[in-house]
């Protein structure tokens, strides 16, 4: 070394690229939006793990490491362009693919394998392979294939190594298998989830933050992954450190609503001091946090704790019911669930304003098609829950149902990147015929989150709860019925590259790929109209009104009854015209006072309670185009309903605007 170089020592540059990776859809498309919803919790406790260690120069000294977030769910993944940082001088590139889900562990293993071939040091973590070597001792060929072209596996959770672990790929000796499962770190003190305020501007709500107060279920659900890697014992972090992370996120990004995504929040030993101490934010310093969190069936009984969430800012519980049937349950050894207590569960939520959300799973050996739909009526008319997501029965590396019918020699779907509990991946004795249970899951859907029942629970809803409540239903219907995916592996606007596929999927030419995108484009803006309109009718219907304006309701249902038809829209201001002068009689308007209503209501303000005349007009046009009849469409009405529709459009709009602020 000359003494340029004593003077001057060269530094080496690290690029690590921490990157949640997405899956394929049924065409082999990598699946990515224009808009996310749920961030990566895991991607954001590695990002705060590596920034406390550059943080705590803990890290060679002659190490500049820069810190790369991306999800493949929101962002496209720049392969050759990472694969370049490798080749540059004094430069060594990480990837890690973190949090793999089993169905991302085909995309993940497809990206090790371009990363590797670029020479790329790489690694994946995540439920997959830890659920998998958790419970199979023997490296199943697809991971074996991995770790020979020298991709290392991380088994297990890594907040006390993650620093070794770094300090060995940097060091150029990483071992082939970290395997942390058995060792679970102690969680009290360590790094809060970190937000990156650029990745989180790529999802719908630039307020919304994840934390993970606690880890590990002490329950044995034979479904369930979380046990057996995170275990049965709850670990959980400092109620002082996650209130310090809400105040810093709330003074540096104004993040003030988050996922404590625990798989079961009311089983943290300190839930009651998180409580105090979000209270305490809310209450002395101001900081109107709120959150949803995860808890169980029985949770509604420890003392104090339904009202402390209140109190807390607690909006909404997700519930684990996963079925009403008792023989479903005994199948899945949720001995902890009793159907039969299930209206007392949600009951006790609703008297503090909380709305509930369930997670409910068919397809277990006792469900058939009609005791699933009686089922769905209970749910809806008996339980009275607000949301519910419905999932397959699907046996998970990880879970103990995959361990024993790996070891009973069952048929298994072989392609990982299906295990996603919207398809059907083993035999279901009661849906025999292949994709009969998936019609019966989309049925589910439809059936819950149809118009009459959003209604409804919009109506029932507390003041307090209707918009984080009509905001889901938006992306739930989204989701369900326009991207045919699950709402929390879903976004808005589906984004397809032509190049990125899954490999043996065919590569469309330009032309025909251009031919798909125009088509998929047009039928999910034409979706979008239909949904939007649907979700203004919902509002118009369930919005909360004033006095003056329930005066109106009374007389145009006092109207209503008078002429037994429905209304027009001169009527209906009419009728609000009456409210406003308290004037008691009903009498139907003459030809001429109808054309004047009609001017004033089209030009002046005006209350409106439904789109119903507005449609009925829209499609008489449509059948006079359709029929060549332009000339029975009237120019002046067809812009005054334009202007009206216009109009209610904004109100809606604005209506949505507002309460985001709030």
């Amino acid at each position: 070394m000359n003494s340029f170089q004593k003077l001057f020592p060269t530094r080496r540059r690290i690029n690590l690229f921490l990157l949640k990776p997405s899956n394929y859809d049924d065409d082999g498309f990598v699946v990515t939006h224009f808009r996310g919803v749920l961030p990566s919790n895991t991607l954001n406790c590695l990002a705060a793990l590596t920034e406390d260690l550059v943080k705590n120069h803990l890290l060679p000294a002659d190490v500049d490491l820069r810190m790369h977030m991306l999800d493949e769910t929101v962002q496209h993944i720049p392969v050759s362009r990472i694969a370049k940082t490798a080749r540059r001088r004094n430069t060594q590139t990480i990837v890690c693919l973190v949090g793999v889900q089993s169905n991302q562990f085909p995309r993940a293993s497809d990206l090790a394998v371009q990363f590797r071939a670029g020479g790329c040091t790489v690694m994946i973590g995540g439920f997959h392979v830890s659920g998998y070597l958790a419970m199979l001792q023997q490296i199943p060929p697809d991971i074996q294939e991995l770790m020979d072209i020298g991709v290392t596996i991380v088994k297990g959770e890594v907040e006390e190594t993650w620093g070794d672990i770094l300090r060995d790929a940097i060091e150029g000796r990483l071992h082939p298998l970290y395997d942390f499962v058995d060792d679970k770190p102690d969680l009290f003190n360590k790094p809060i989830p970190l937000i990156e305020k650029r990745l989180l501007k790529r999802f719908m709500a630039s307020n919304f933050g994840t934390i993970d107060c606690g880890r590990g279920c002490p329950f044995n659900c034979s479904f369930c992954t979380i046990i057996n890697v995170q275990g049965r014992k709850m670990r959980v972090r400092s109620a002082e450190c996650i209130a310090n992370a809400v105040r810093e996120n709330w003074q540096r990004n104004r993040v003030n609503f988050y996922f404590f995504t625990d798989d079961n929040f009311a089983r943290n030993l300190h839930w009651e001091k998180i409580f105090d101490a979000l209270i305490a934010l809310r209450e002395k310093e101001d900081i109107r946090v709120r959150f949803m969190m995860q808890v169980d069936v029985l949770s509604y009984k420890i003392p104090h704790f339904v009202e402390k969430a209140r109190r807390a800012g607690c909006t909404q519980v997700f519930i684990g019911m996963e079925s009403i049937n008792p023989e479903s349950l005994k199948d899945a050894a949720k001995t902890q669930n009793k159907a039969s207590d299930y209206v007392n569960l949600i009951s006790a939520w609703h008297r503090v304003e909380i709305a509930t959300h369930v997670g409910y799973i068919l397809g277990f050996p006792s469900d058939t098609q009609e005791s699933l739909r009686q089922d769905l009526h209970r749910l809806m008319n008996e339980i009275q829950v607000e949301q519910a997501s419905f999932f397959i029965l699907t046996p998970l590396p990880g879970s103990r149902d995959h361990l024993e019918m790996v070891q009973r020699g069952e048929t298994l779907d072989p392609d990982y990147n299906r295990y996603d509990s919207t398809h059907e991946t083993m035999a279901y004795p009661s849906f025999p015929e292949p994709g009969s249970l998936r019609a019966m899951y989309f049925e589910a859907w439809q059936t819950f989150y149809s118009f009459d029942y959003m209604k409804r629970v919009l109506l029932n809803a507390s003041p307090r709860n209707y918009w984080n409540i009509f905001r889901n239903f938006i992306w739930y219907k989204n989701s369900v019925m326009l991207e045919a995916r699950h709402p929390m592996m879903a976004g808005f606007y589906r984004r397809k590259r032509r190049l990125s596929v899954r490999p043996g999927t065919p590569v469309l030419s330009r032309w025909s790929f251009l031919r798909m995108r125009v088509r998929e484009t047009v039928t999910y803006v034409r979706g979008v109209v239909r949904l939007l309109l649907e979700m203004e009718e919902l509002w118009l219907q369930t919005r909360r009104r004033t006095e003056p304006e329930q005066r109106v309701v009374d007389e145009m249902a006092r109207l209503r009854a008078s002429l037994r038809r429905r209304l027009s829209l001169a009527e209906v201001q009419l009728a609000h015209m009456r409210a406003k002068l308290n004037v008691p009689s009903v009498r139907v308007p003459s030809k001429l006072t109808l054309y004047w209503q009609r001017w004033y209501l089209w030009f002046a303000h005006r209350k409106v309670y439904t789109r119903m005349d507005l449609a009925d007009y829209w499609s008489s046009v449509k059948m006079n185009l359709k029929q060549r009849r332009i000339f029975r469409i009237s120019p002046w009405l067809f812009f005054s309903h334009l202007w009206l529709d216009f109009q209610l459009t904004m109100m809606f709009a604005f209506a949505i605007l507002r309460a985001r602020e709030d």
